[in-house]
């Protein structure tokens, strides 16, 4: 019972953090300045922190999108502000691709129960990106992914054993969290032409919410975190 207690405050204080910064960054997106957005967490954090989790030398984990090492959690050009189901594509596509770079380096994990889920996610989000590449270019054709995308997850490739476990975990519950958003905003508030994006939306955000409640249990269990 005390741990399930541990792991929902947990949760709770991330969805708090996580939300002030996204409605914050809402509000000034909504301004003129597009250039006063800014990240929705400082790369000065400490890197063993928790709330820390997305610092130093960011990693994007595909292809062109290796982080640039500036660090920190970019909102990129307004990733959290998927007001369509165009912009929802367009920022979701680069988001999966990069918790597909980083689940992949979970095959050097100790933890079977860390393949498992590394190998999970590789799978699940890569059938994802292919699909919503497929409605991008049918329905939105002139619409491309964001390829200014900021890396919200440091580099793992140099990490192993306990270090490569728990840096995966801090990092991807907040990245998982940033999904949920994006796809609570979109159903909420959005233009969504489709209903096959919104079912999307709907999956996603019920599959990262297991996922993290899962990942915050193993970070309780195994590192005390």
């Amino acid at each position: 019972m005390r741990r399930i207690v541990v792991v929902l405050a947990g949760l709770l204080a991330l969805v708090v953090v996580v939300g002030s910064a996204f409605w914050v960054g809402t509000a000034v997106g909504d301004g003129d300045d597009d250039d006063a957005r800014g990240p929705m967490m400082s790369g000065t954090e400490d890197p063993d922190d928790d709330l820390g989790m997305m610092s130093g030398s960011g990693r994007s984990g595909r292809g062109d999108r290796a982080g640039s090492g500036t660090g920190g959690v970019g909102m990129g050009s307004g990733l959290m502000d998927v007001d369509s189901e165009a912009e929802y594509l367009v920022a979701m596509i680069p988001h999966h691709e990069e918790a597909i770079g980083a689940a992949e380096e979970l095959a050097r994990s100790d933890r079977p129960e860390m393949r498992d889920l590394g190998a999970a996610v590789v799978a699940g989000q890569s059938a994802q990106v292919e699909q919503m590449q497929g409605w991008l270019d049918r329905w939105h054709p002139g619409a491309e992914a964001d390829t200014d995308y900021e890396p919200m997850m440091r580099d793992l490739s140099g990490l192993s054993g306990d270090e490569l476990d728990r840096a995966f975990l801090v990092d991807m519950i907040g990245h998982h969290m940033v999904a949920v958003m994006m796809s609570q905003r979109l159903r909420m508030h959005g233009d969504v032409e489709h209903p096959q994006v919104a079912r999307l939306a709907e999956d996603i955000s019920a599959q990262q919410r297991e996922e993290m409640v899962q990942m915050r249990t193993w970070l309780v269990d195994w590192f005390s975190a």
